[in-house]
């Protein structure tokens, strides 16, 4: 059993190795569907002892199978957003742990959540149960020592008026990108000691718009320098964080790789597909193969450049089919 505090407090890049190896074959042995995996791809997960040879689970799996690898009772069940077709699922056992997770990961970039006023333009009684967003996002407002930190997704008037009111108190604007969009659109001021930051949701933008031009047009429309992003997702339990470019950092649990679009063993070390090594997420699957497209740059942060093509994630899908 891997402590919290071994997970959190990795110092080096050998310590992160080592714990992940070690997590890796825990994983690999107690998670049902993660073994099927490995094991049709004629992989020994015994002869496993280096990072870069550890095979990344497909993310579709965790739409139609239980992704666990612990027998302790279920705390909570995340489901990704949508409306049609089949929706992620991420059974947490251990809440705790996920609430350091989504602390430290923002306190690793921001300091002190304490010290914060939290201003939310994300749904909070929609799926009030199931959004890990949501639920990291009430969790900050509780930890705010601010009685103004509030969800203010159907009530920009009065967000107007509490961010006009801001003078020296340190202040975070998060929301989905289409909801700062609309606000800033029918609110445009000028913010102060305010930071912008964007969770995704693009999806509802009625024409297609790339993020760089809606931070282009936040950042006008705010009167600020840069646009933060958030970058997480159902199947994690640890986020990272953009402070300027969309260029993403992560803490020290969680690491983010490139593979070959087509080949998804195959490492492509500066761009392609996005594998997430997430080991936050010890009671379900920490070696995670997203849709995502991206690229690794020099100083170790890395950019979201799109999605894959339906075609290159059906041949996930029948993987899946194989092996269920």
């Amino acid at each position: 059993m891997v402590s919290s505090e071994k997970i959190f407090n990795i110092n080096s890049k050998k310590e992160f190795e080592s714990l992940a190896i070690e997590i890796f074959k825990y994983q690999a042995k107690k998670n049902l569907v993660y073994n099927k995996y490995i094991t049709s791809l004629g992989i020994d997960f015994m002869n496993i002892d280096e990072l870069e040879k550890i095979p990344f689970l497909p993310i579709n799996f965790f739409k139609s199978q239980q992704i666990i690898s612990s027998k302790n009772n279920i705390d909570k069940v995340f489901f990704s957003s949508g409306t049609s077709g089949l929706r992620s699922k991420h059974y947490v056992f251990d809440l705790n742990l996920y609430e350091k997770s989504l602390i430290k990961s923002f306190e690793y970039f921001y300091g002190n959540i304490k010290n914060y006023t939290f201003y939310a333009l994300i749904p909070s009684i929609q799926s009030l149960n199931e959004s890990s967003l949501v639920y990291m996002t009430k969790k900050f407002i509780q930890l705010s020592e601010n009685a103004n930190s509030n969800f203010y997704f159907n009530d920009y008037n009065h967000l107007f008026k509490k961010l006009s009111s801001i003078q020296n108190k340190k202040t975070i604007l998060i929301g989905l990108g289409f909801a700062l969009l609309d606000f800033c659109k029918k609110f445009p001021l000028k913010l102060n000691n305010t930071i912008v930051i964007e969770t995704g949701g693009m999806k509802n933008i009625n024409k297609e718009m790339h993020k760089v031009e809606l931070h282009q047009i936040l950042k006008k429309k705010f009167n600020t320098n840069q646009i933060h992003s958030e970058y997480g997702m159902t199947e994690l339990l640890s986020q990272s964080y953009s402070k300027k470019n969309g260029k993403f950092k992560s803490p020290p649990w969680k690491k983010v790789q490139c593979r070959d679009i087509t080949d998804p063993l195959s490492s492509n070390k500066n761009s392609g597909a996005i594998n997430i090594i997430d080991l936050a997420n010890y009671h379900s699957c920490s070696f995670i193969a997203t849709n995502d497209l991206g690229k690794i740059n020099n100083d170790n942060t890395f950019e979201i450049l799109g999605r894959l093509q339906e075609s290159d994630i059906r041949g996930c899908n029948q993987i899946l089919d194989q092996i269920t």
